[in-house]
C-alpha cells in the first residue's frame, strides 16, 4: 500500500505507517486493533474492512479518519461522549467531548459498513504531565487516564517524591479517589536510630524524733502521759522498730524513745536501644517484662442445700521496661523526618496499693514522643527533665515543742530531698547492609575459665572483650551489640 500523493503535506509519515498497519492487520484477521490519539496534535488514520478498532481520545481532542469509499451515513452511539463530523466524501473527524465510551460506525451508499471504531474518551493529561515535571523534575513518572481518573506509574528516588507526585495529581484531577498511585520507590533507604536515655536520681532523707511516756500512781489514781510523734514527710520511719529507749525511775517512771536515721542514695539509669527500619515504615522495640495485678473477680453460687458463693480472682498483666517506636522518612541529602516515641518504666513501691493482703506496685514511667527533622549522624536532645522535690515535716506537742532546746524532746522532724535529672538523646543514621564479619555478637571473645582457674584463681572467664573487633557502621562512632570492659 502507498500513501496517496494528493494528501496534504501536513500529514506526517506516521499516518502512512498507521494506514499500512491497519490494512495488514485487517487482511490477516478481523480482531480489533488499538489506535491511540496524540494529546498534542490530531493524527490521521486510514480504515478499511469491517473490523472494529479501538481509539483513545482526550477531552477536546480530535482524530482525522480517511476511509476507502465514499461515506453515506455515520452512526454515533452516544453523541455526548464523542462526535463525528464528515469533512468530505472519504474523510471524517472524530472529536472527544466527554469522559466515557462509545462507538462510531461509517456506512457507504449501499448501506455496507466501511469502518467501526470503539471510542474511549479520557482526561486531557498534558497539564498533569507538565505539573509533574515541575514538581519532581528528577523522577520518571508516567500518567495514564482510566475513565474519570488517572494512574501514576514509573519510578522515583524517595517516598517523598512519590507523595509529591500523588498530591499534585490529586489537586489537578479533583480528589484522591480518582488517583491510583503505582509509583515504585527505587533504592529505599534504611534508617538506624540510636536512643540514649540517661537518668540520675539522688535522694537524701533525715529523720529525728523523741517519744516520751510517763506513768504516775497517786493513791488509787493512775496518771499516764504518752507523746508519740510520727514521721509524715516520708509516710513512715526509714527503719521500722528503730528505737533507743530509756526508763527513769520505777514508780513514777518516765520512758524516752529516741528514733534517728539518715539515708542517702543515688540511682543511675542508662538505656540505649538501637533499631533499624526502612524509610516510611514503623519499627518497635520492647525489652522488659510484665507483672500481675488483680483485674476483678468472678463469683458463682455452688449447688447444694447451703447457698455458698465462691469467687475466683482474675489477674491481668501490665508491661514495663524499655520500649522504642519510630517511623523515619528520608527526605533529601541525608535529612530525616523522624517520629519517635520512647519509654522507660520500672516497678516502684512509692505508690503501691495493698488490696486484701496483695501488694500491687506502681510503675514509674519516663516517656517522650515527638516529631523532628534531623540530618543523618546528627544528635538532638528530644527531652530533658530536671526535677527537685523537697519535703519537710515537724510533729510535736503544741506549746512545748517550740521551747528552745527542751522542745526537741516533744517533737519529731523528718526531711526528704529528691533530685532527678533525665535526658533523652536521639541519633539517626542512614545505613546500608554490611558483611557478617563486620558485625559483633555478645559472645565474641568469650572463653570460660578452666576448673583450675575457677577454683584456684576465682576466675569466671579467660578472655572477654577483644578490642578493635568491630568496624564503624554508617559513620556511627560507637560500639554496639556487645559489652566492653
Amino acid at each position: 500500500m502507498q500513501c496517496r500523493k494528493k494528501q496534504p503535506i501536513t500529514r506526517s509519515l506516521i499516518a502512512c505507517v498507521l494506514s499500512f498497519s491497519a490494512v495488514v492487520g485487517l487482511s490477516v484477521s478481523l480482531m480489533p486493533t488499538r489506535v491511540a490519539a496524540s494529546d498534542t496534535h490530531p493524527i490521521t488514520i486510514s480504515a478499511s474492512g469491517h473490523g472494529s478498532r479501538f481509539l483513545a481520545l482526550g477531552i477536546g481532542k480530535s482524530v482525522v479518519v480517511d476511509l476507502p469509499r465514499d461515506i453515506k451515513d455515520v452512526l454515533v452511539a452516544d453523541p455526548k461522549v464523542a462526535n463525528a463530523v464528515i469533512h468530505s466524501s472519504q474523510r471524517a473527524y472524530i472529536i472527544g467531548t466527554q469522559v466515557g465510551q462509545t462507538n462510531v460506525v461509517f456506512f457507504d451508499g449501499d448501506g455496507q459498513q466501511i469502518a467501526a471504531y470503539d471510542i474511549a474518551v479520557k482526561r486531557d493529561l498534558n497539564g498533569v504531565r507538565e505539573a509533574l515535571k515541575q514538581a519532581v523534575p528528577n523522577a520518571d513518572v508516567h500518567v495514564e487516564g482510566v475513565g474519570d481518573g488517572v494512574v501514576l506509574t514509573g519510578t522515583v528516588a524517595t517516598p517523598v517524591e512519590a507523595q509529591q507526585a500523588a498530591d499534585v495529581a490529586t489537586r489537578l484531577v479533583g480528589g484522591s479517589d480518582k488517583v491510583v498511585n503505582s509509583i515504585v520507590v527505587k533504592g529505599r533507604d534504611q534508617v538506624m536510630l540510636k536512643v540514649t536515655v540517661a537518668e540520675v536520681a539522688r535522694s537524701v532523707i533525715k529523720q529525728l524524733g523523741i517519744d516520751l511516756s510517763a506513768s504516775l500512781n497517786y493513791g488509787n489514781t493512775v496518771v499516764t502521759f504518752n507523746n508519740s510523734n510520727p514521721f509524715t514527710a516520708n509516710n513512715a520511719p526509714l527503719v521500722s522498730g528503730n528505737a533507743l529507749s530509756g526508763t527513769f525511775g520505777s514508780t513514777p517512771s518516765v520512758t524516752a524513745t529516741l528514733r534517728a536515721m539518715e539515708s542517702a542514695g543515688v540511682i543511675h539509669t542508662l538505656a540505649e536501644p538501637t533499631l533499624t527500619a526502612i524509610s516510611g515504615e514503623s519499627a518497635t522495640f520492647i525489652a522488659g517484662g510484665e507483672f500481675p495485678v488483680p483485674a476483678g473477680s468472678t463469683c458463682q453460687p455452688t449447688t447444694g442445700s447451703n447457698l455458698i458463693v465462691q469467687c475466683q480472682l482474675s489477674v491481668a498483666f501490665k508491661k514495663f521496661g524499655i520500649s522504642l517506636n519510630f517511623t523515619p522518612v528520608v527526605l533529601s541529602e541525608g535529612r530525616i523526618s523522624l517520629r519517635v516515641m520512647t519509654e522507660v518504666s520500672e516497678l516502684s513501691n512509692e505508690n503501691a496499693v495493698n488490696l486484701n493482703g496483695i501488694t500491687i506496685p506502681s510503675i514509674k514511667t519516663r516517656r517522650a514522643e515527638t516529631t523532628l527533622e534531623i540530618p543523618s549522624g546528627g544528635s538532638m536532645a528530644m527531652a530533658g527533665l530536671i526535677q527537685d522535690q523537697t519535703k519537710q515535716a515537724i510533729n510535736g506537742m503544741p506549746g512545748v515543742d517550740q521551747l528552745p532546746i527542751l522542745g526537741q524532746l516533744f517533737r519529731s522532724q523528718d526531711y526528704v530531698d529528691n533530685k532527678t535529672e533525665l535526658v533523652v538523646l536521639v541519633t539517626p543514621y542512614i545505613v546500608r547492609a554490611v558483611a557478617q564479619k563486620d558485625l559483633a555478637r555478645p559472645d565474641d571473645g568469650f572463653a570460660p575459665a578452666s576448673d583450675s582457674q575457677s577454683a584456684l584463681l576465682a576466675r569466671i572467664n579467660r578472655i572477654y572483650g577483644v578490642s578493635g573487633r568491630v568496624e564503624q557502621v554508617a559513620g556511627c562512632p560507637c560500639n554496639f551489640g556487645f559489652i566492653t570492659d
